[in-house]
């Protein structure tokens, strides 16, 4: 029965990387074209939400979202949810219909095909490099001039420990909200990592992903000083979420 299991794990897995392919190659073209001209990137956002969508539905996973907030058209907000899965970005751009750029790591511009256009729309960083992580406030900030969001998981990357419910924040995040002065918007996912592990052979499957947008955080009277405090503030929220609804 283990066998099988495992199989059918490892199939499901195969077939989460099709369905990141397929898409992609169809709607090469527009993406391509999307992708020539920054002011262009709300289009590629909006591809990239249909890309999210078929690839959510196309496994089984069926989002149920919970909002406690709408976000305001045309306003920049930064968004942070918990990260456990490769689920959590077709996740984000599923829920979330402002155009957003995400700040994630440079290995995931290896991946084929996804490489190719993650790399030329996402804020890439470098996390072991100090000058890289310098750059990220710079890009950021050209994209928030541009008048749009920016997505990050303030963990810095999956646990290593599967079992942590909710590992430390990083200040980046908070940092760059206070500095730019736009809204907190916090996310809890609480399925993504039971639906989608990193660990290919652990529990997995189709079923529900849900997902609470919870009340946005104002950071426009915030000092730098206050950059632990609203971390703080923020992990609370996401921490009692999991803790109560996992």
């Amino acid at each position: 029965m283990k066998l099988i299991r495992n199989i059918l794990l490892l199939l499901y897995r195969i077939w989460f990387y099709i369905l990141m392919a397929i898409p992609i190659v169809l709607m090469f073209p527009l993406l391509l074209i999307s992708i020539l001209r920054e002011r262009w990137y709300p289009f590629f956002f909006q591809l990239a939400r249909v890309w999210a969508a078929i690839i959510l539905f196309g496994m089984g996973l069926i989002p149920i979202i919970k909002r406690e907030t709408t976000y305001k058209r045309g306003e920049s907000y930064m968004f942070v949810a918990n990260h456990t899965s490769m689920t959590d970005i077709m996740l984000m751009l599923y829920v979330v219909k402002n155009p957003f750029v995400f700040v994630g790591k440079k290995e995931l511009a290896k991946i084929p095909v996804f490489g190719f256009f993650y790399k030329r729309t996402c804020i890439l960083v470098d996390r072991r490099d100090a000058k890289s992580r310098l750059e990220v406030f710079k890009s950021a900030q050209r994209k928030l001039d541009q008048g749009l969001s920016v997505c990050i998981f303030p963990e810095g990357g999956v646990p290593d420990d599967r079992s942590l419910l909710l590992d430390e924040f990083k200040d980046g995040a908070f940092r760059l909200a206070i500095e730019h002065k736009i809204p907190i918007a916090p996310l809890t996912f609480y399925d993504n990592k039971k639906r989608f592990s990193y660990d290919i052979f652990s529990e997995g499957g189709p079923g529900t992903l849900r997902v609470k947008a919870h009340k946005v955080i104002p950071t426009a009277i915030l000092e730098m000083e206050d950059k632990r405090l609203l971390k703080r503030q923020v992990r609370t929220i996401i921490w009692e979420e999991l803790s109560t609804k996992t």
